[in-house]
């Protein structure tokens, strides 16, 4: 079933048209999805550092504060109870953050005490007290035991503390007592509003918790799930001392972005090891990205009428000049005269001379390229010395005339010290000096004789020499000696000055052997003596071998 031009390109353009719509909709929603989460993400991580940055603030803050009571004067005599009493009683609206301030003996007992609570009492078996009398402590949150009946609550809630205790000394460093203070957990709440009530996140659903570290316990967040564990992927992350922010599921069910953030202390305030983490529902998160996909959406339908109609007129204009040059050629079949249009775009004749043109010159250049790339398959693409290729090409045309046989020198060529520079410099380096290595022996290679890279770090030079002399060998060791002498120069690699040298093995064609194969092999392993004998020398295959030696 045939179908006519005009109609498949319309076809194909409302088709391309759509697909090319389809996919720059979906990839925009999806990197604009993607953008979005992050920023959301990335804010709502933000707001949990600020946050956990502002909880142990305020955390060093207070430390500071009971130390800098316990440093005051009056507390270095014990027998000064009353006036350590009414320091406390006047201090006390100088520090609103604490519930409750007190003084114990060295046994636990207290002695002074904001509002004289507790005073009388025993705390040895209190941590605030046990911890304290070693050295500075600062206890997690835990429920009132002793104040929650004595301090008033107006809320009703149950009461939460944060203690600060350290031992108080006298001026010969003894112990002589323990300064305790407990914060009501309630400042952390006004922390937590701080943060959220006047910014972007007001009204937007959005919920702070703190975890503690131990059991991942939630100390401050809805009501529900106060003193609960949470275990999140979020947490034990963030409890890696990493901040950030994951979409994820639940306890209850539902998916959140969340972020987090680790209390990893302020100064000399170690930190409790708090988890700030702060969510905002998924659906409420990712509001926007779903209005954008129905935009997008929109727009793709839009975009692919437009494009679709450009389609359509696009292929009726490609389609035309065609459809004329087969109307005149059905015309031409039937025997009509007719003229070809002398307007270059509707001159089939111009066009059919354009495209033999086009094709003409198409194959010119494959002509040009398949040249070039036979040419190629001659050279070695490091150095671009002649090649393998090369080689048995040279020795069929020396060989041509089976009345007049050359005399030919095999000269084997390994490089001395090559494997040290590249071991020590790297094979970059290695490779920038084996092209050296060429060009030095380009410069000493005869017009009628080749110089070729076998491979690594070995070339073969095939030297055209005199038959009618008295040493063929002679010749060679001539010239052999003209390359030692040119490769035991320096050479500079990459600013680094570099020696090395080199060892020949030589053998003659046709005296040693009229086989071609077997005269490289001869010359390889007179290479081999050359290397015995001391290196950077030439020696001739002999049979039996007998290497003579050239300095």
């Amino acid at each position: 079933m045939s179908v006519k031009l005009r109609t498949a390109l319309i076809v194909t353009f409302i088709a391309l048209s759509l697909l090319l719509s389809f996919t720059l909709s979906t990839t925009i929603n999806y990197y604009s999805s993607q953008s979005i989460k992050n920023e959301i993400g990335e804010s709502l991580a933000g707001t949990a550092y600020q946050t956990a940055d502002k909880l142990d603030n305020f955390m060093w803050s207070r430390s500071g504060e009971v130390e800098l009571l316990g440093s005051l004067p009056v507390f270095e005599n014990n027998q000064n109870v009353e006036n350590i009493q009414q320091m406390l009683d006047q201090l006390k609206s100088h520090f609103p953050s604490f519930s409750w301030i007190g003084y114990t003996d060295t046994k636990g007992k207290v002695l002074a005490a904001t509002d004289g609570i507790l005073l009388g009492k025993d705390l040895s078996e209190r941590p605030v007290f046990k911890e304290g009398i070693q050295g500075k402590f600062i206890g997690d949150v835990h429920d009132a035991v002793l104040l929650a009946k004595l301090l008033p609550n107006p809320s009703g809630e149950p009461l939460q503390f944060v203690d600060v205790s350290l031992p108080i000394k006298n001026s010969q460093q003894q112990t002589i007592g323990v300064l305790a203070a407990h914060m009501s957990w309630a400042w952390a709440k006004e922390v937590q509003q701080s943060v959220l009530l006047p910014s972007k996140w007001a009204g937007q659903n959005v919920d702070m918790l703190i975890v503690s570290k131990k059991d991942q316990t939630v100390l401050l967040g809805p009501r529900e799930m106060v003193g609960k564990p949470l275990p999140l992927k979020s947490i034990a992350k963030a409890q890696l001392q990493k901040d950030g922010w994951e979409l994820e599921k639940w306890p209850d069910g539902n998916t959140y972005l969340t972020g987090y953030a680790y209390g990893d202390g302020y100064l000399d305030y170690p930190g409790l090891g708090w988890t700030v983490i702060v969510r905002q529902p998924e659906s409420t998160a990712l509001a926007s990205v779903s209005e954008l996909m129905h935009f997008n959406i929109w727009i793709t339908v839009v975009a692919a009428v437009v494009f679709a109609l450009i389609g359509w007129w696009l292929a009726q204009r490609i389609s035309l000049p065609i459809r004329e040059l087969t109307h005149t050629a059905d015309r031409l079949a039937c025997g009509e005269e007719v003229d070809i249009p002398s307007r270059k775009s509707f001159s089939d004749i111009e066009m059919l001379s354009s495209s033999l043109q086009t094709m003409v010159t198409s194959l010119s250049q494959k002509e040009v390229e398949l040249g070039n790339m036979q040419s190629l398959a001659h050279y070695d693409h490091l150095t671009g010395l002649p090649n393998r290729n090369a080689l048995e090409t040279y020795l069929e045309d020396a060989f041509e005339d089976p009345e007049q046989q050359p005399c030919l020198s095999f000269l084997y060529i390994d490089l001395d010290g090559f494997k040290k520079v590249n071991d020590t410099l790297g094979h970059q380096s290695g490779d920038i000096l084996l092209q050296k290595v060429a060009q030095r022996l380009s410069q000493l290679t005869r017009e009628h004789d080749i110089t070729v890279r076998l491979g690594g770090d070995e070339f073969l030079v095939v030297l055209h020499t005199d038959p009618s002399g008295l040493n063929i060998e002679k010749e060679a060791e001539i010239y052999a000696n003209e390359i030692i002498h040119s490769l035991n120069k320096p050479f500079i690699v990459e600013y680094e000055k570099v020696n090395i040298g080199c060892s020949i093995g030589g053998a003659v064609y046709p005296h040693d052997s009229d086989n071609p194969i077997e005269i490289i092999r001869m010359a390889d392993q007179a290479l081999y003596q050359s290397k015995r004998s001391g290196k950077n020398r030439l020696t001739f295959y002999k049979e039996p071998l007998a290497p003579q030696s050239i300095g």
